[in-house]
């Protein structure tokens, strides 16, 4: 018996702002974000006291005793408890692949809704110690008398002591995301200039976003903040070439603290589900999540961390029967302007669609007119694992109110993958 394939809707999404880490944010847990998270979609969607069928989600920086993050946010919200939550990662494209993953069982029949989220927080980040100091403490944990314990210490030196504080760095190759992208950079000659013009735009884009009443229903409050901290709408092109590079100290740098997304705190969700289910409880629609991909590359041996999605993005076109130029919007995560400048130009470059995508031809220039036309991730900053989920919600949004069309999804992450996904106005 041929089973039917479901539609899966996309009813919306909402996140709390996004705050450098350190700053607004700083006593704020995953735990306490994500449950403000779910709560605030429970109010706009009238969620409060409902079953879903799925929650699932998760974060990168973790505590261990957040093993169960996404049960817990469940928990301590607003949506019924007999919600399973699933905790689940794939860097900064998890909650997005949390969506990939509802919308296969929703279109099976298995599951009527889920929520797909993610939140992250450095300025909450594990700070651990060394491991031969851990094994003292474990050992300690064994002992019953405090004689026992104490002798534990026996020749501890203050070298134990230093704690290791969480790295940023591929444990492939010992380079940290920034490095990798300036040799993406180098790889395929972007200029510093071309990298502040795109995060120029961003902040503008988003905050034209704000003054329009666009992020209105898509950010709710939390902790007495109302919008994203990162946001300059003051800034100067003129200054941001003053900046010095980061990354790379030498002539061949070009990133910049301003053309690259700061470490950031926040969280994000989006409602996915059946069509009956939405209709039964009087949800609107807002798009369709028709296809999705995941790709990886090998980044050790030198194709570029962040170039996953140029292989996603190319299967994803494939099964969908589209070209790269058949869309009305492209919502291209900003982890680093670099990333999204060699991202476009591989697309057009046919030696890489021959040998990397196994293309005849290359794929061809987009539009940049219709690329993240409110902002993104330079803009608003980037709290890893919600970023998928800030993007979903955001491009169902924007569809909605374009009054139809179809946007291409497309996410870098750690570890040379590459999350991508269409939608398509309801």
């Amino acid at each position: 018996m041929q089973q039917e394939i479901r539609r899966v809707a996309v009813v919306g999404g909402v996140r709390i702002p996004f705050c450098r880490s350190n700053t607004l944010y700083a006593d704020l847990t995953n735990h306490d974000m994500l449950t403000a998270t779910l709560d605030g979609l429970a109010d706009k969607y009238g969620l409060e006291n409902a079953h879903i069928g799925e929650v699932v989600g998760g974060a990168v920086v973790t505590h261990s005793k957040d093993w169960n993050l996404a049960r817990e946010a469940v928990l301590a919200s607003k949506i019924r408890q007999s919600t399973p939550g699933i905790t689940m990662i794939q860097a900064c494209g998890t909650s997005l692949q949390a969506g990939m993953g509802i919308a296969a069982k929703i279109a099976l029949g298995e599951i009527e809704s889920g929520i797909a989220c993610g939140t992250d927080t450095t300025s909450d980040a594990p700070i651990v110690f060394s491991k031969k100091f851990s094994k003292r403490l474990t050992e300690m944990s064994q002992k019953k008398g405090n004689w026992e314990k104490v002798k534990v210490f026996k020749g501890l030196s203050p070298a134990e002591l230093a704690p290791q504080p969480p790295s940023v760095a591929e444990p492939q190759t010992g380079l940290n995301m920034g490095q990798h992208c300036e040799l993406m950079a180098q790889r395929w000659a972007i200029t510093r200039e071309e990298q502040d013009d795109l995060a120029y735009k961003s902040h503008m884009n988003a905050a034209e976003a704000y003054r329009t009443g666009y992020m209105d229903d898509l950010i709710v409050p939390c902790a007495g903040v109302f919008r994203d901290n990162n946001l300059r709408e003051d800034i100067n092109r003129e200054k941001m070439g003053e900046l010095r590079t980061v990354f790379e100290r030498g002539d061949n740098g070009t990133l910049t603290a301003a053309n690259s997304t700061p470490l950031t705190d926040g969280a994000a969700a989006f409602l996915l589900a059946s069509e009956d289910w939405a209709r039964e409880k009087g949800l609107p629609i807002q798009a369709y999540l028709t296809h999705y991909e995941t790709a990886a590359n090998n980044f050790v041996a030198g194709d570029g961390l962040l170039m996953a999605p140029t292989i996603a993005v190319s299967r994803l076109l494939d099964r969908a029967g589209l070209t790269l130029q058949d869309f009305d919007f492209y919502e291209i995560h900003e982890a680093f302007a670099a990333q999204v400048l060699a991202t476009l130009k591989a697309w057009d470059d046919p030696v890489y669609c021959r040998e990397e995508l196994g293309r005849s031809e290359a794929m061809g220039e987009i539009d940049q007119s219709k690329m993240n036309v409110k902002g993104s991730s330079l803009a608003v900053g980037h709290p890893f694992a919600a970023t998928g989920a800030r993007i979903a919600g955001h491009t169902a949004k924007l569809l909605n109110d374009n009054g139809g069309g179809r946007a291409l999804i497309s996410i870098c992450t750690a570890g040379g993958m590459g999350v991508a996904a269409i939608m398509e106005a309801a």
